[in-house]
């Protein structure tokens, strides 16, 4: 047998020439065996460059590629950090708002003091030095704390819903947008002005055209600066006006007291929590959303008073009353709705009754509590408005003017009746609710259909119980 039978090759790389050095040996049959030795030096860089890795599984010997499957990657997507992460408490977090002038005085001392870079002789090219640096150094202390406001003051669209409604019905729709772009604004026209003269302050052919571009551009940013530095006060009061807004626990179970305007709810957050709201005998008492703690067995909840709502579309409510539709809406809370039969509140029972009814068909999915407060003022006669037409034929309308809604709580502050069992019932409630909090935090959003059934178990269990007390209550009597 003659030629080549087999080739074996060595890499290796040589150290000083940074090359790769290949080695073959050829090994030939013919009268005896020979080995021919012979080499070639290739390049180093052609080799490593483009590594590529692949993953292998072993199957019956074989090697098969190793394909990630789609379960795989839906765990490293949530692996990743979500941009958009819903929660509350983003207005606490909002940055220090220093006053426009403020910014401006503190930026143009530290301006003032930037000396020249040491080591040049030359007179003009030493002032033209000195005016570029102080230009660019007031450009950038007006520039930086604008920045920074820009992004730490968050967009709407990775807030909570209920941030998100704080903020268009506190602030107006569209007004912290607004803001936040004529900041901006103003950021970039300090930019572009400061940078326009600290060059031309660079060009300077003497130390007096030097010293004259320096104090024009002092001026020229002074009065652009100046000029938009409201956007600047406007974004400190609403930070001010934003950190005021109170906190709300997702993770707490929440009572929301709602009712028409004047009602008693304010009386009721006072004796069941730590809030302590205004209390005057006029409608839209409660200007904001005031949150309370309640503490029982080692147990925290927390308790808001809502503004009065109004018999009217939501398109002619006013802002008062949207922030409580935000609160129902966009909030895990139970509601404890507050019924006013003695005719002081100012709203008639007729209208009442319909508030009553709107809430309960948009909101019958949250834990639900009725009470009628000021019981000691109910007479044996129901109250009836002038302004509103009465009708004995309305079996539904005559039951509630005498004793609110099927299985309402009756309850006085003045004369402490059912405060007591109040307590009680509202502590039963907000377990419920944290119950309800647990498990849609545990299985999350999967189970629509069973947390539905749910809702209506705890609500017709509350009913039940309510509904026996009260026929416990009028055997007795």
């Amino acid at each position: 047998m003659n030629g080549t039978c087999s080739t074996v090759f060595q890499l290796w790389q040589s150290p000083p020439t940074k090359r790769l050095i290949i080695r073959s040996f050829n090994v030939s049959y013919g009268s005896g065996m020979h080995v021919i030795r012979s080499s070639r030096i290739y390049p180093n860089q052609c080799f490593h460059r483009s590594i590529q890795t692949e993953t292998y599984n072993v199957v019956n010997g074989s090697y098969i590629p190793k394909t990630e499957t789609k379960d795989e990657n839906e765990v490293k997507e949530k692996d990743k950090p979500s941009k958009n992460l819903e929660s509350v408490g983003a207005f606490q977090k909002l940055p220090m708002v220093m006053p426009s002038i403020d910014i401006f005085q503190s930026a143009l001392k530290k301006a003032k003091r930037v000396s020249p870079t040491k080591g040049i002789a030359n007179i003009a090219k030493r002032e033209r030095n000195r005016g570029a640096k102080q230009l660019d150094t007031l450009m950038k202390e007006l520039a930086v704390p604008l920045r920074t406001y820009l992004e730490e003051f968050p967009k709407k669209e990775y807030l909570h819903p209920y941030e998100c409604s704080l903020i268009e019905l506190t602030l107006g729709d569209g007004k912290y947008e607004e803001v936040l772009r004529k900041v901006d604004n103003l950021r970039k026209k300090v930019v572009s002005v400061g940078k326009e003269h600290a060059s031309l302050c660079a060009k300077s052919t003497s130390k007096r055209d030097a010293e004259e571009s320096l104090s024009v551009g002092m001026k020229k940013v002074e009065e652009v600066y100046i000029h938009q530095a409201k956007a600047v006060d406007d974004l400190l009061q609403i930070a001010k006006t934003l950190r005021a807004m109170p906190v709300v626990d997702l993770d707490k179970p929440t009572l929301c007291l709602v009712g028409a305007p004047n009602v008693g709810k304010s009386s009721l957050v006072r004796i069941l929590s730590t809030g302590k709201p205004e209390i005057c005998n006029y409608p839209f008492t409660t200007r904001g959303i005031l949150m309370g703690h309640i503490v029982l067995n080692y147990q925290h909840f927390q308790v808001t008073d809502t503004p009065g709502l109004l018999k009217r579309s939501d398109d002619d409510r006013n802002n008062l009353e949207k922030l409580t539709l935000a609160v129902l809406s966009h909030l895990p809370t139970a509601v404890l709705f507050v019924h006013d039969l003695s005719g002081e509140c100012g709203t008639s029972p007729s209208d009442q009754l319909a508030i009553y009814k709107e809430m309960k068909e948009r909101y019958g999915n949250h834990l639900w509590l009725n009470v009628v407060s000021k019981c000691d003022l109910l007479k044996e006669s129901p109250v009836i408005f002038s302004t509103e037409s009465y009708d004995h034929d309305d079996i539904e309308l005559e039951r509630y003017r005498r004793l609110g809604p099927d299985g309402a709580l009756l309850v006085s502050v003045k004369s402490d009746v059912g405060l007591i069992e109040l307590k009680e019932r509202v502590h039963e409630m907000l377990v419920s609710q944290m119950t309800r909090i647990k498990t849609k935090g545990d299985h999350g959003n999967t189970t629509s259909i069973g947390t539905s059934d749910l809702i209506a178990s705890e609500n017709q269990h509350f009913d039940s119980e309510i509904r026996l007390s009260n026929l416990e209550d009028s055997k007795h009597q």
